[in-house]
């Protein structure tokens, strides 16, 4: 998770996901990619095209009923699943996101570390 904001319930994603974007270019100037999906589509994809950032919408492959897998949207999913494991962030929500994905990537890196 690169970026969190928080706000009132009442505010459309792709609105939130616009005001993002200015501070997500400036504190990582080498992205040029994002997997949205579809409730960002419009001027929030018109904003990144802008600023040069490329967003591809994740969408169901068929119109067809019933489960099926979209594609790159497991990997938001498996991060919500890992943030569910803290408690605290039913408050505080910016500060504890923040926290609780260090607390994640650095038990990650210590796990990457050979043994002497």
């Amino acid at each position: 998770m690169l970026k969190a904001f928080v706000s009132e319930a009442h505010y459309y994603d792709g609105s939130v996901g616009c005001w993002l974007l200015p501070a997500l270019k400036a504190g990582f100037p080498r992205l040029s990619k994002l997997w949205a999906d579809g409730t960002y589509a419009g001027a929030f994809v018109e904003q990144a095209h802008a600023i040069g950032i490329d967003v591809e919408i994740t969408t169901r492959l068929s119109d067809s009923p019933g489960f099926q897998v979209v594609p790159h949207r497991w990997v938001s999913e498996r991060t919500f699943a890992w943030l569910g494991n803290y408690r605290r962030l039913s408050k505080d929500y910016e500060y504890w996101v923040y926290a609780a994905m260090i607390h994640i990537m650095v038990r990650r890196l210590a796990r990457l570390r050979s043994p002497i």
